[in-house]
């Protein structure tokens, strides 16, 4: 995680995790397409979609330039089956410890979700790259403050209600990204096969944190 490596040179030219959930691999194929055309390189398959596996596989082989991980990783069998796909980073909803372990052993980044300040403290010794605050919304950027002003040294994603309305406000707050799911994939645009329309809305989001980027 302290060195720079091509994931954390992608992350920080945009650092959101697009979050794809129960979508179709020809459908994901097209998202794709619009997410790097709008200058994002960090894409979440969970686990719990079906075909995740091939769908990380598919990704890995057709689109060098991304960043593909899976998310909703809760166990070891999740874990392997990701690895194994190929993904580049792992994201959870929760902490388990032997998740993180793995990971951190195996020099993976990974994204473990946590909600109070134990748990969010628990997870950065243990070794995480940045821990997952979920869910955001119900917390609000003034948790994000609070938890900084002792903690200053943890990178915090917060994930869950971050929208194009909201998401300066968690960066102001000291979030180091965000993870973003429904509001970022717009599922009127992604029905109506509007990719460009989509990559319109992608590129929006960004530039609503254009002042927190990396170049």
């Amino acid at each position: 995680m302290k060195n720079k490596s091509m994931f954390w040179n992608r992350f920080d030219r945009a650092p959101i995790v697009g979050i794809i959930r129960g979508v179709s691999i020809e459908t994901v194929r097209r998202i794709t397409e619009s997410y790097l055309n709008a200058g994002f390189y960090t894409l979440e398959i969970t686990m719990n979609t079906g075909g995740a596996v091939e769908i990380i596989s598919a990704l890995r082989k057709e689109f060098p330039e991304l960043s593909v991980g899976a998310g909703t990783v809760c166990n070891m069998t999740d874990l392997k089956k990701a690895i194994d796909a190929g993904s580049q980073f792992i994201v959870a909803p929760i902490l388990d410890e032997e998740v993180v372990g793995s990971c951190v052993a195996q020099n993976i980044p990974i994204f473990p979700g946590a909600y109070s300040p134990t748990e969010i403290y628990k997870a950065w010794t243990l070794g995480a790259s940045a821990v997952k605050i979920f869910p955001a919304t119900q917390l609000g950027t003034q948790f994000i403050k609070d938890i900084l002003a002792p903690l200053n040294q943890i990178k915090l994603l917060p994930t869950g209600g971050i929208t194009i309305s909201n998401i300066k406000s968690f960066f102001h707050a000291g979030a180091y990204g965000v993870g973003m799911g429904s509001s970022l994939l717009d599922a009127q645009l992604i029905k109506e096969e509007n990719f460009y329309g989509l990559k319109d809305h992608f590129t929006k989001i960004k530039n609503e944190i254009l002042e927190f980027i990396e170049i």
